[in-house]
């Protein structure tokens, strides 16, 4: 393969990675959307209620990434398609407003979703500013989780990562922000294996609620059980 052509190669290993995360902000920004809204409906908000804590959830942890970075103004406030998703999906939540007991899985599986999203993009974004690996990971772990945290405190409960009774949510993210940061340190991320790594943790997410995973609890937790 001559030079030329490596270039050319690699100017599309480029673009299509830029096209998977670019998808996949958008996935997880409806996503999250959608369980911020559920959980507002769960709630018993208005309409007022269910966008802020749609729009809120989805473009939260993006934020917070992306001021950690330096990327300022945020890309929520300058690529307002993010901030409109949200807003959309809030609203069709809104109108069709499910009944609470049918709210419980698909929050549960959007929210699955929007972590495992989150976490790659979040990754990816903080190894294209320039951060080292470590710090690439954090980011992508702060974006995964920054969005059901403020949606947690914001509609008056204790954000799931910091309960002893939740299943397994930090630690998936974690691990697949971990993953997906080594993979990129040593030149071996692919758009299809960023996927894969963001697939893992959702499913990771979504088997840990099946069959009630936890992370390891301090003994007076189990004790009181």
């Amino acid at each position: 393969m001559s030079v030329a052509q490596s270039v050319v190669l690699a100017a599309d290993i480029d673009d299509a990675a830029s096209l998977v995360h670019e998808i996949g902000e958008m996935i997880g920004t409806i996503a999250f959307a959608a369980s911020g809204a559920l959980l507002a409906v769960r709630r018993n908000l208005d309409i007022v209620g269910i966008v802020f804590l749609a729009v809120s959830t989805a473009l939260g942890g993006g934020i917070i990434r992306d001021v950690l970075v330096g990327n300022t103004p945020p890309t929520a406030f300058t690529d307002l398609q993010y901030l409109a998703a949200a807003a959309v999906t809030g609203l069709i939540i809104f109108f069709w407003h499910p009944p609470t007991r049918l709210t419980r899985w698909p929050l549960d599986v959007t929210d699955a979703i929007g972590l495992g999203m989150f976490v790659l993009t979040g990754t990816a974004v903080g190894y294209a500013w320039g951060v080292s690996p470590p710090a690439a990971a954090l980011l992508g772990l702060t974006t995964g989780v920054g969005g059901g945290i403020i949606r947690d405190v914001l509609s008056g409960q204790v954000p799931a990562i910091l309960r002893t009774d939740e299943p397994l949510y930090a630690i998936p993210a974690f691990v697949g922000a971990v993953v997906t940061s080594a993979l990129m340190y040593f030149d071996w991320y692919r758009p299809w294996i960023g996927l894969i790594c963001a697939a893992l943790v959702i499913f990771a997410r979504l088997l840990s609620l099946r069959y009630g995973w936890r992370g390891p609890r301090p003994y007076y937790v189990s004790r009181g059980e």
